[in-house]
């Protein structure tokens, strides 16, 4: 009609091309990141770059390392969600859980401001700007913790909390286990190298020694020598060992003797690696660095005897991969032989390269530690998979028991019926 009035339609773009908009942001920023940090590193003098980029390393390595580790559990969580694998029962979480949806986006933000802080670091420092460039880490530190012990009711609280609850149950295990006390306890067992520079990212920047080079003295409180290093790095297979004699304590099982035994064998890794700094270098190539590669090979094959023998179920290695709607993954993973002989020689490689990463005396080599420490989180990773799914079977035949016990059979039912027949 003459004068009528046309609504306007809000015309939206696809979520394919909003995926592809921010993919290629995504790929802007970490060019610029890349191209400033280079630039920021060149302007430095030969002799100094090396100890900066090590003391740069060591403030934000941890930090992507536990973004890697948060992207690969999304990646768990999705594979779960197309799978016959209830991962919400298994660990006992709310309706309100995360998806691995909502787990990439807090992924993705992390992976953000890291490297943005980093960056920053690397620019104020190479300009002279030390102040600012020693505040860069100590907020961002501050910031990530505000932000994970907030009381206010944003950033996912029930999830929050739910995590510190779990984390502080591991650290006092006075209760019964349960799976997912366990279950975080060996993850942060792949994370002990983490929690090592973290202790001494935090030593640092108490002491006010970031963007300094007071910690390159080897016997200073922060240094190379600090018997804090062993202590932090032995704290996870501590914990998980006392979460075995707790388990011990209720059950009664033997096997909960043999898995302690099992985390108690990274304890003389460690220490013995740690004497390298504190006794004279002949005592150590003749006789503790022996001990240390004969620990070292005991740890990595008896964990490695663990995880087949007793976290997985090798009769049903690949039916995590059975999708409710088949696709490509599905054709390219289950049933698949392959994916039996790359499990097994993965972990078993992965486990003994592990111990590198556990040696204090080898953690200058800190570009090796770190694709190590990456490994080492993939492989975690890859035992996810196995381990829930595992546990998953475990609960659905002991309900399965449950429900044939309380049916009456054949015989009791024709009992019943000759009881009430008349004649």
């Amino acid at each position: 009609m003459k004068g009528a009035v046309i609504p306007a339609v809000a015309i939206m773009p696809s979520p394919l091309f909003l995926w592809r908009f921010k993919a290629i942001l995504f790929l802007l920023w970490g060019l610029c990141c890349c191209k400033i940090g280079w630039d920021s590193v060149m302007r430095m003098s030969a002799d100094l770059r090396d100890l900066f980029l090590y003391e740069a390393f060591l403030y934000y390595n941890p930090l992507l390392l536990v973004a890697l580790m948060i992207w690969l559990w999304g990646v768990n969580l999705w594979v779960f969600a197309q799978s016959s694998v209830n991962y919400a029962k298994v660990f006992d979480l709310a309706q309100t859980h995360l998806s691995h949806r909502e787990i990439w986006r807090c992924a993705t933000w992390l992976t953000l401001i890291v490297p943005t802080s980093m960056t920053a670091y690397l620019y104020l420092y190479s300009h002279g700007e030390v102040s600012l460039a020693a505040s860069q880490p100590v907020l961002l530190y501050a910031i990530l913790l505000m932000i994970l012990f907030s009381p206010f009711d944003m950033f996912y609280i029930s999830s929050r909390f739910y995590f510190l609850r779990t984390v502080w149950r591991i650290i006092l295990p006075l209760q019964a286990i349960t799976f997912p006390d366990f279950f975080l306890a060996d993850i942060f067992t792949s994370m002990s190298k983490v929690f090592s520079d973290l202790e001494r990212s935090v030593c640092r920047m108490v002491n006010r020694q970031v963007a300094t080079i007071a910690w390159f003295e080897a016997d200073s409180i922060c240094g190379s020598h600090s018997i804090a290093i062993p202590l932090a790095l032995v704290f996870p297979y501590l914990c998980r060992f006392f979460q075995c004699l707790r388990q011990y304590k209720d059950t009664k099982e033997k096997t909960c003797l043999l898995n302690a035994l099992k985390y108690s064998t990274a304890v003389p890794v460690i220490f013995l690696s740690a004497l390298k700094y504190h006794v004279f270098p002949e005592q150590w190539v003749s006789f503790y660095r022996p001990l240390w590669l004969i620990s070292s090979v005991i740890n990595s094959l008896y964990s490695f005897y663990w995880d087949i023998k007793r976290d997985w179920d090798l009769s049903i290695l690949t039916r995590i991969f059975m999708f409710k709607n088949p696709s490509i993954w599905t054709n390219l993973l289950y049933g698949q032989n392959w994916v039996f002989y790359w499990v097994l020689g993965s972990n078993l490689v992965l486990r003994c390269t592990w111990t590198y990463k556990l040696s204090a005396h080898l953690r200058h080599n800190y570009l090796t530690v770190f694709t190590i420490a990456a490994l080492e989180i993939l492989r975690r990773w890859q035992w996810v998979f196995f381990r829930v799914e595992n546990e998953w079977n475990k609960m659905t035949a002991k309900q399965n028991l449950e429900m044939s016990s309380d049916m009456p059979s054949e015989g009791d039912r024709l009992l019943e019926s000759s009881n009430n027949h008349t004649v």
